[in-house]
């Protein structure tokens, strides 16, 4: 599913519309569940993955919109940026990866998780929201959980367009903000 807003074509209604909507979403997934438990302050990364991905989850916008930032601060010149709304919906089901490799020497405790962003471009005319799609690779290691690989599969910004390859996001805003995430839950210093 995807969402294309021009902000020229919305009267002044409209925007008023579209941002109660979107304050309105942002309430619904941002109430804690009495379900989920929430780390404290010092207390160490969870190490079972749907509990991770719960609580990175939750915190990932905050972390990739601080990464996109501090870019946007070091070079001035970009016209165009996102600012990630939500990020949720993890799937645990694994592709089958196994018969594309040689005799594994050293057993795989990689886990992937498949996830979704909501995301706002500005342009210097226009907004548009885009959904995109995550692949991540976690692997458990001595002191919690590292990053392995993460790509990305963009969303097509126009109707019947051809999708897009998977492309390498360690480096991007979700990447980083992944990265610093997991480095703050291992130190034990997420804040809730």
């Amino acid at each position: 599913m995807k969402w294309k807003v021009r902000s020229q074509t919305l009267p002044g209604r409209g925007k008023q519309l579209l941002n109660a909507a979107m304050i309105m979403i942002l309430t619904v997934v941002t109430i804690p569940s009495p379900i989920q438990a929430s780390p404290k302050r010092g207390e160490s990364c969870p190490s079972e993955l749907k509990t991770l991905m719960t609580w990175m989850l939750e915190d990932l916008p905050g972390y990739s919109n601080r990464v996109t930032q501090r870019a946007r601060q070091s070079d001035r010149t970009i016209d165009i940026y996102n600012y990630i709304v939500l990020a949720g919906n993890p799937e645990f089901t694994p592709l089958p990866l196994t018969h594309l490799q040689y005799e594994p020497v050293l057993s795989d405790e990689t886990k992937q998780v498949f996830f979704t962003t909501l995301e706002r471009q500005y342009t210097k005319t226009e907004v548009i929201l885009l959904q995109n799609y995550y692949w991540l690779f976690l692997t458990p290691s001595s002191d919690g959980w590292r990053l392995v690989l993460l790509f990305s599969q963009l969303a097509d910004l126009e109707e019947d367009d051809l999708p897009l390859p998977p492309q390498d996001a360690m480096n991007g805003a979700i990447g980083q903000g992944i990265q610093l995430w997991l480095k703050d839950c291992r130190a034990g210093v997420l804040r809730r």
